[in-house]
């Protein structure tokens, strides 16, 4: 039976006064962090005049008049299922590519890979806006243009790279001895992947899949010039509410439009957190 160390560990060594700032300072961090939503929630369920009154009002009639007619009036019941049809297609895509090309990536030898993903990158750090002319029209002369497949495609050669990169720094944390015993125990290369490497992956699966669910759900720019209204996602629906400075009804639907895009990232969030901390840890570890 090992016995306990005597060394103390860091909470121990630190001093009450320090540990006491230190939890100050990330009670304050947490509180403004999270303000914004909070207010911006508070102020959905609120009538125009109380919403914007000054000095604002902590307490006012509670009403959900603005979601019904956000979600039944407008159908941005509609948006959701753009958004969620898009975002899942550009998931599953990028990973099922992401992980066959980064696992490859991370047991080639030569530097001929890590050029490859430096050139990838530096297409993925160009300004959308700069690429979006040609494609734009390309597609339109095709007939390609408010598809979801095309918005898809684009989705993923546009975040394909960091999705690579991600994946590939995660395999590297992967000894080649793991695959090897695989292989040696009866596993071909592809059963070696699936049920051996793809297993020890996961947390780094679950990171990766979150970044690459928030580049495809939050796109704007892509979106809005690529499908019509009916078509558009939630993201680029919005902004027809929020530039309705006129209308005081419109403008509080658009801000419950902005509470609706924003809860679901943050239950995703909470509820994938322990994957995320440990795909982020593991992923830190070697690049």
């Amino acid at each position: 039976m090992s016995q306990p160390s005597d060394t103390p560990n860091l909470a121990d060594r630190m001093p009450l006064w320090l540990m006491l700032l230190t939890g100050i300072g990330l009670a304050l961090w947490v509180l403004a962090a999270a303000f914004p939503f909070f207010w911006m929630t508070l102020i959905s369920f609120r009538l125009p005049v109380d919403a914007f009154s000054v000095p604002p009002k902590l307490i006012a009639p509670f009403t959900t008049e603005h979601y019904w007619q956000l979600w039944v009036g407008d159908r941005f019941w509609l948006k959701f299922l753009n958004s969620t049809i898009i975002t899942v297609g550009v998931l599953v895509i990028s990973l099922t590519i992401g992980c066959l090309a980064a696992y490859a990536l991370a047991r080639y030898g030569g530097a001929l890979g890590f050029w490859l993903l430096l050139v990838a990158l530096i297409f993925r750090a160009l300004p959308h806006v700069t690429l979006l002319p040609s494609y734009k029209f390309a597609f339109f002369e095709l007939g390609l243009w408010n598809r979801y497949e095309t918005l898809i495609v684009i989705l993923v050669a546009i975040n394909q790279p960091f999705t690579i990169w991600m994946l590939r720094s995660f395999f590297m944390n992967i000894p080649k001895e793991l695959d090897e015993a695989a292989q040696v125990d009866g596993c071909s290369r592809i059963q070696a992947f699936v049920k051996v490497i793809l297993p020890v992956m996961w947390p780094g699966i679950i990171t990766t899949g979150l970044f690459s669910f928030l580049l495809a759900y939050n796109d704007f720019l892509i979106s809005s010039q690529m499908m019509n209204a009916d078509k558009m996602t939630m993201t680029s629906a919005l902004s027809a509410y929020m530039n309705a400075d006129d209308d005081a009804f419109k403008l509080m639907q658009g801000v419950a439009g902005a509470v609706s895009i924003t809860a679901p990232l943050v239950v995703l969030v909470l509820f994938f957190q322990k994957q995320l901390v440990s795909g982020l840890t593991q992923g830190a570890v070697k690049g």
